[in-house]
């Protein structure tokens, strides 16, 4: 197995991160154009946050086709593949006749990103031995924030050049050396095992999955606190581009970099929490997350900045938390539990704008923050559950490993 700080370990967690790095700049690139979709196609702000909701969406169905495939055919193999594909879609959509044009190329590419994280944490579940994935597991989910960190900032910086359909070109020739690096660096499965694909047997382990409330606590828990971290920024932009602020796509593009803080939760969360409680610990990033929300009440653009680094710092602590917890207690199919717990993520993500959006069209940010403070104290209600009643889930994990596969 792959042991932690070994050249091989770096050449594959980077090699994944790159990976990564791409497939979410895809995803997150339209979130700082959205005041743009919105005033070049005449549609209103919901209709304009589907061109991110619907790429969330397609992925995370297609999360529960990639996970089971890449059981059946390899890790590698999807996620190259799907790679590949993706640079061909985004430099296609720069070419979109009209809106729905955009929203189907936007459908494919999400369905596209679904297969490296469909299949990386149950790559590094296999290769990397417990100490080393649970360091690797934080670098990667840093990396998920530093593509939307990247997706966003090419993105708002080119279209204030060049326009919104630069940005898709831009970005497919930064997809082209992202996959020549994965190719080039990723080491080839040693410990795969090759499942065959069959419906039944999906349809089975998700069932199995679903019955696990260790694995579905920690779902929930993710895919509620994204519900409404990703769709506070769709809404913040629409705040930012009007009065009093006027901020300009590359301006909006800038203001993601709020995310960074969130890099630097994920990537040292598995040390902080090491020998102390995962749950309490991620009831400590709900909290942050809390404050951080409450902080952009106050009217000035610095103290809104400031909000938004608290609650990425937040979010993403408890994310790869649950991220984590997630594979480390499926005993059976870690790709197909992987995939759900992933699923429920986007899904979050493609519901919380049609969630929010009654809350803006009441108070507007105030009624977001209201929206996203309801929310997130049942996420946190959750860790406190699952915090008390994790000895028995423990018993009911000893009893699941001797199911067959």
């Amino acid at each position: 197995m792959i042991q932690c700080n070994t050249p091989k370990f770096w050449y594959a967690t980077l090699a994944l991160c790159i990976g990564s790095v791409m497939v979410f700049s895809n995803l997150y690139i339209t979130q700082p154009l959205l005041p743009v979709l919105r005033a070049d196609f005449d549609i209103d702000s919901l209709e304009a946050s589907l061109s991110l909701s619907v790429a969330t969406l397609s992925m995370g169905v297609c999360l529960l086709f990639f996970g089971p495939l890449s059981d059946a055919i390899g890790r590698r193999v999807v996620i190259l593949f799907t790679l590949l594909l993706l640079c061909l879609v985004t430099v296609a959509t720069a070419f979109a006749a009209d809106y729905t044009s955009l929203l189907i190329l936007r459908c494919i590419q999400g369905a596209l990103i679904a297969g490296l994280p469909a299949a990386a944490l149950a790559y590094m579940g296999e290769e990397f031995e417990s100490k080393a994935l649970l360091l690797a597991v934080g670098i990667y989910i840093g990396a998920n924030t530093l593509g939307g960190v990247a997706g966003r900032l090419i993105s708002g910086l080119v279209a204030a050049e060049w326009g919104w359909r630069s940005s898709f070109l831009f970005l497919g020739a930064f997809d082209l050396v992202c996959l020549f690096l994965v190719f080039r660096m990723m080491p080839a499965s040693q410990r795969f095992v090759a499942r065959p694909f069959r419906f039944h047997q999906v349809r089975n382990d998700l069932m199995l999955h679903l019955r696990n409330p260790m694995i579905l606590a920690a779902c929930f828990i993710g895919g509620l606190n994204f519900f409404i971290f990703v769709n506070q920024y769709s809404y913040v932009t629409f705040v930012l581009a009007d009065e009093p602020y006027g901020l300009s796509s590359d301006w909006l593009g800038l203001f993601f970099l709020t995310y960074l803080t969130g890099t630097l939760a994920a990537s040292i969360s598995g040390r902080l929490v090491k020998n102390r409680s995962q749950t309490g610990a991620m009831g400590v990033g709900i909290v942050i997350f809390m404050a951080g929300t409450l902080l952009t009440l106050i009217p000035n653009l610095i103290v809104i900045i400031a909000g938004f680094f608290i609650n990425a710092l937040g979010f993403f602590f408890t994310h790869s938390l649950a991220a984590g917890w997630v594979t480390s207690h499926a005993q059976w199919a870690r790709a197909s539990a992987t995939s759900l717990y992933l699923m429920f993520y986007y899904a979050g993500a493609t519901l919380g704008g049609f969630y929010l959006e009654p809350f803006w069209r009441w108070a507007e940010w105030e009624g977001v923050v209201t929206g996203s403070l309801l929310i997130l104290s049942i996420t946190f209600s959750i860790t406190l559950w699952l915090g008390r009643r994790r000895p028995v889930f423990d018993g009911y994990s000893s009893v699941v490993k001797t199911m067959p596969d």
